[in-house]
């Protein structure tokens, strides 16, 4: 799969999660972050749309742990959460 399909099926996996919670955190951080993703940094977030989103955003809030496989600088960006833009 090329790069540009690789980035749609992220981006349409990020959106469409099953609540709209998930879908803001998860598909808002894909968003902001994407544009200058590395081959390393895709994989890390393909392994995270994996995950239950009940795990996703647990980490994500800091009450649960994170996985050792998950952490590092991503899941440190994504915990901010000072890219979701709540529309209204």
């Amino acid at each position: 799969m090329d790069h540009t399909d690789r980035l749609n099926r992220l981006k349409f996996r990020a959106w469409h999660r099953g609540t709209r919670e998930a879908d803001y955190m998860i598909g808002c951080f894909f968003d902001a972050h994407h544009a200058n993703w590395t081959e390393p940094e895709m994989a890390w977030f393909e392994a995270l749309l994996d995950e239950d989103d009940v795990d996703v955003m647990a980490w994500a809030l800091g009450t649960q742990a994170i996985p050792p496989e998950y952490a590092g600088a991503q899941i440190d960006a994504f915990r901010k959460l000072d890219f979701v833009k709540i529309p209204r």
